[in-house]
């Protein structure tokens, strides 16, 4: 285990070590330019002259470009959590059967990010209704970085668009709230990250209830967790066994455990606090999708992107999601580079 937070560490250290190889070595190009600028042979001949010249200036970009945007964004220590999966939750909100095709739109378009980005994703929960829609649904995203690029997800989405039982033509408007946890694989405590102890839970079994079959409603194959200290509570009876929804029930009450932690430790960090997201709020509107404009808008940043169809597809998702974590780096780099005096 210490082998690998070395070797780890080693890797979070290689940026800093190719930055400064590059100021090294493009030094040492711009004053050989400079001095064969300076050159009498060189100034004696126009074309070698011009030459000299736009070597020097694209050099000297170069050099700008290190000290300007580089070597400050390296400044930003490493994200505790990138190695982290991610576990989303999708409710559907206000709007009736509209929000939960949304939810199903949404779900898609999260699913379409996952086959882009090489992420695994796996619907560990869901809550169909009459017809297509989705009521509400659990959703693991497995592969490193998840979690740090889906987290700025959680909020609330809105849609505007006609529904297609609007015989009216009217815009309804529609809501899904979405949250992002966290995945934390083991099934069970481990004092690696301290999260609980056994002796902290209360573990309920019971028949499951709906459709499932009769192996499922006969035996009690549904689990409910209790952590006591914070009255988080957790139900799983998705799965055909207890055994099963026991593990699902533990992944996610960690999950969310962790998650309460780091937005405690978050918000005890002042430069979070003032960030884009006000800590992700989940209870704040964040993004809009109107259909009949064919644009998103993220409230956040005030991005909007006019490919309303793109962004469902997934890929211009990842331009919401890449602008925001621009945004938040240059708020944490803001932060750190205040006087204290004024902090």
């Amino acid at each position: 285990m210490e082998d690998k937070a070395i070797l780890r560490r080693f890797k979070e250290l290689e940026p800093l070590e190719d930055a400064w190889k590059q100021w090294q070595r493009t030094r040492k190009e711009f004053e050989e330019a400079v001095s064969l600028l300076n050159d009498p042979a060189t100034s004696s001949d126009p074309e070698m002259s011009q030459l000299a010249r736009e070597e020097a200036s694209s050099l000297s970009t170069s050099l700008e470009s290190l000290v300007q945007n580089t070597f400050p964004s390296l400044l930003i220590p490493p994200s505790s959590t990138k190695h982290f999966s991610a576990l989303m939750e999708l409710k559907s909100g206000v709007g009736g059967s509209e929000a939960s095709l949304f939810l199903a739109d949404l779900l898609r378009m999260y699913q379409r990010l996952a086959n882009v980005t090489n992420w695994r994703a796996t619907i560990v929960a869901k809550n169909d209704t009459e017809g297509s829609g989705i009521k509400d649904a659990t959703v693991e995203f497995k592969g490193e970085g998840a979690y740090d690029a889906l987290r700025w997800e959680s909020g609330v989405h809105r849609v505007q668009r006609v529904p297609a039982t609007e015989a009216s033509g009217r815009t309804h408007t529609s809501t899904v709230a979405v949250v992002v946890l966290p995945l934390v694989e083991e099934a069970e405590s481990s004092p690696e990250d301290d999260l609980f102890t056994m002796a902290e839970i209360k573990l309920e079994v019971m028949r499951a209830r709906g459709a499932g079959g009769q192996h499922v409603n006969r035996t009690e194959s549904a689990v409910r967790l209790t952590h006591i200290p914070t009255g988080i509570t957790v139900s799983m009876q998705d799965e055909r066994s207890q055994h099963q929804n026991r593990r699902r029930a533990f992944q996610v009450l960690r999950s969310r455990l962790l998650d309460l932690k780091l937005t405690r430790e978050m918000e005890e960090r002042r430069n979070v606090r003032r960030n884009l997201v006000r800590g992700a709020d989940r209870s704040e509107k964040i993004r809009t999708y109107n259909f009949a404009q064919a644009r998103v808008t993220d409230h956040r940043i005030g991005l909007t992107l006019k490919n309303l169809d793109s962004v469902l597809e997934g890929d211009g998702l990842q331009t919401f999601i890449d602008a925001i974590a621009k945004h938040h780096e240059e708020s944490l780099l803001a932060d750190m580079l205040e006087p204290e005096d004024t902090k």
